[in-house]
């Protein structure tokens, strides 16, 4: 009776993980409210991203599994290549030029994910590295963000096919909250910025709003136990813990905790990409460790170091201590004595 009750527990959790297509397709769900604002304050630029990545997702997924000699339909089907395009495409600047969209989606897919073996093999991120590599290879595209603006902007179509004139790019682009703040200059005052008015109007409240969204988002995530609370509260905590520090240190020089908050890819990051089942850590101490490094990074990177947002070199960064914070988190089964590290779980251990 034991066995067979073990059994039906086994069986029981088993059913109740939702396969890789589901997971993948939920998260893609989540990501619509925050799609939805940030086209609703930055044009149909944003929607194009997202079509575009994940047209370049989908057709660079079968070409190299068709090279590979691997079954496409079953690969394509758990829409892990539809969902990389959704987060990269969220990520750029809207309306990115196609050309920029094909090159992220190209380290993305071919580089950081098929290289590796595929889904489940890949350490990194596949978004992030696709984000990563367009930020350090063409800066000028990847900081085109527009202030708010309607629907329909002028020369849409001519940004996406790439084009519009460079001079006229920039006439059509502006700074976003942490690239502004972030070049105020060492003898500017935190209350002598704002005073100035340095944003065009309604900015600062725009990304407050896709902030939002993004969160709300995440919470459909943890209703449907797509995703665990541990890299979450782990990272925002980190994030806000370390940015209330330097603020009480100096709030004449360093940004508030809710500006680092809900500005930038913050809430973004903690629900949409740190918490990558593959490229993250899977115990539950590791997951708070991660989510915590990735916090700290964060801020660590935007006060001191070029980048404004650096959400994306964090979760990297991060994404290179998993294999140790899996090695040294392996969890005590109950009753026994604690693990060594690196000792192999048991079949169906739960991390």
């Amino acid at each position: 009776m034991s066995m067979m009750h073990a059994s039906t527990v086994k069986d029981a959790a088993a059913a109740a993980v939702p396969p890789t297509a589901s997971l993948m397709r939920w998260v893609i769900v989540a990501t619509l409210p925050g799609i939805a604002t940030m086209s609703y304050f930055f044009g149909l630029g944003v929607i194009s991203n997202v079509l575009l990545a994940a047209a370049f997702g989908v057709a660079l997924e079968a070409a190299v599994l068709r090279l590979r000699m691997r079954p496409i339909g079953v690969a394509l089907n758990d829409s892990s290549a539809l969902l990389t395009g959704v987060l990269l495409g969220a990520s750029l600047p809207p309306a990115s030029p196609w050309w920029l969209i094909g090159v992220g989606m190209v380290a993305a897919i071919v580089v950081a994910k098929q290289l590796y073996g595929g889904l489940g093999h890949n350490p990194f991120n596949p978004a992030m590295v696709g984000y990563a590599l367009l930020l350090v290879s063409f800066p000028a595209y990847m900081t085109l963000w527009a202030p708010p603006q309607e629907l329909l902007p002028n020369g849409l179509w001519a940004q996406i096919a790439g084009t519009l004139p460079t001079a006229q790019l920039d006439s059509l682009s502006g700074a976003t909250p942490l690239d502004a703040f972030k070049h105020k200059g060492e003898a500017v005052l935190a209350s002598e910025f704002w005073a100035t008015n340095p944003l065009p109007d309604g900015t600062l409240s725009a990304w407050r709003w896709v902030a939002l969204a993004w969160l709300a988002g995440g919470v459909l995530l943890l209703a449907k136990r797509i995703i665990s609370w541990h890299i979450p509260v782990a990272m925002l905590g980190s994030v806000l813990l370390l940015a209330t520090l330097f603020y009480l240190s100096d709030p004449s020089h360093y940004a508030s905790p809710l500006f680092h908050l809900l500005t930038g890819a913050t809430l973004f990051g903690a629900f949409f990409i740190a918490t990558d089942p593959v490229s993250a850590a899977t115990s539950r101490r590791g997951k708070l460790i991660y989510g915590a490094g990735i916090g700290v990074l964060v801020i660590i990177i935007r006060t001191f170091g070029g980048y404004p947002d650096a959400v994306a070199f964090a979760v990297l960064l991060m994404n290179l201590c998993v294999p140790l914070l899996d090695l040294y988190s392996v969890p005590r089964p109950t009753g026994q004595p604690k693990a060594a590290p690196g000792t192999p779980r048991e079949p169906g251990e739960r991390p």
